[in-house]
């Protein structure tokens, strides 16, 4: 059940009937649909006139952030190699108030469909479906009912869930940390499903949680220095493993792991793989997966086959959406307990909360 398993085909089968058989039950379908319970017969397989021209807007930190935003590209990356789509990607400005003049760019150019990367462009992808409604609309993070607007969302609680059991299982002090960028409702689900598993595992844990900025203020996710401020408090204190949910900030929480030879958990990406530094690497005993990369390719992957918006759809770990990853083997030893855990999550006898 770790990230071993990702990368099967069954989950963009599953994913990609399900956007297009969501498509073929009509546009303004608010509802969520599970990947797992996605119809069996496809929309139309009569793909749109003309070439593929994918866009792609980054949320803050753009590519290259090792996170969140280099996972959207795989998936983009993956549409330019296997659906032959011509791809454009845009970043935001650092505090990223020019979000919806980097949709209308792309809809001006002729790009569709057009993905934004992250709940901070709800509402601008809210205006650009009105302002563009020949144009479908992909969104991360975010639910939508507009008729040409995919909400691609994922269950960041049940992977945290899994981050919190490993957590708790390798913790010699029995003291464990979060990190979350921005206080906001997104990230509150990685540190509900963290503390969950962490409580389900070793009741009498103690837990330190940090939140770098206040809802609104995005900064939070791109804030190394006040990521490895947080981090090394919690380690002085006592914790010896810190799963961070802050974007650029967790190279901060990987630097004061280091630096307290302590451990840390990664977040949206294999980030064991993705960091560079080999000193840092040491320190990511795990990462919560986040599969934004099949998220995108698979909504592109549906565009192209005739699929239209108004569907939100949910990643979870019935599809393999979210999981830990498991490069550097120091998790192996855990398979048994997690996969028990994620086992009961998939069949229901666990749920896990997405609110603290």
């Amino acid at each position: 059940m770790l990230s071993k398993r990702f990368g099967k085909t069954a989950v963009g089968a599953l994913t990609g009937a399900m956007l297009m058989a969501a498509a073929a039950c009509g546009g303004g379908n608010s509802g969520t649909t599970n990947a797992s319970s996605a119809p069996s017969e496809a929309a139309s397989s009569e793909a749109p006139k003309g070439a593929l021209k994918v866009g792609l807007a980054f949320d803050i930190g753009g590519r290259g952030d090792k996170s969140f935003n280099d996972s959207a590209y795989a998936g983009l990356e993956k549409a330019k190699a296997e659906l032959g789509a011509e791809i454009k990607e845009l970043s935001p400005a650092g505090d990223g108030n020019n979000r919806a003049d980097l949709l209308r760019q792309l809809a001006d150019a002729g790009y569709n469909p057009i993905i934004g990367v992250g709940f901070a462009y709800g509402e601008d992808i809210k205006k650009a479906a009105e302002e563009y409604p020949e144009i479908q609309f992909g969104i991360v993070d975010s639910a939508s009912n507009a008729k040409n607007v995919t909400g691609l969302l994922f269950a960041e609680e049940q992977g945290s869930y899994l981050a919190g059991v490993a957590a708790a299982l390798k913790s010699k002090s029995n003291h464990v940390g979060f990190v979350g960028g921005v206080e906001n409702d997104l990230i509150k689900k990685f540190e509900a499903g963290f503390v969950q598993g962490v409580k389900a595992t070793k009741k009498d844990a103690k837990i330190d949680v940090k939140y770098l900025t206040p809802d609104g203020d995005f900064s939070g996710f791109k804030a190394p220095d006040k990521g490895k401020v947080a981090a090394e408090k919690m380690y002085q204190d006592g914790a010896d493993i810190v799963y961070h949910a802050s974007g650029d900030s967790g190279l901060g929480v990987f630097q004061a792991a280091a630096a307290a030879k302590k451990l840390a958990i990664g977040v949206d990406s294999d980030q064991r793989q993705t960091v560079k530094e080999t000193d840092l690497q040491a320190t990511i005993m795990t990462s919560m997966i986040k599969r934004v990369d099949v998220g995108v390719f698979e909504f592109i992957k549906a565009f192209q086959g005739g699929g239209q918006g108004g569907s939100n759809v949910t990643y979870d770990l019935k599809v393999d959406g979210v999981g830990l990853a498991t490069t550097g083997g120091d998790i192996d030893d855990l398979k048994k307990e997690l996969d028990a855990a994620t086992e009961k999550i998939v069949s229901g006898e666990i749920t896990v909360s997405a609110k603290p």
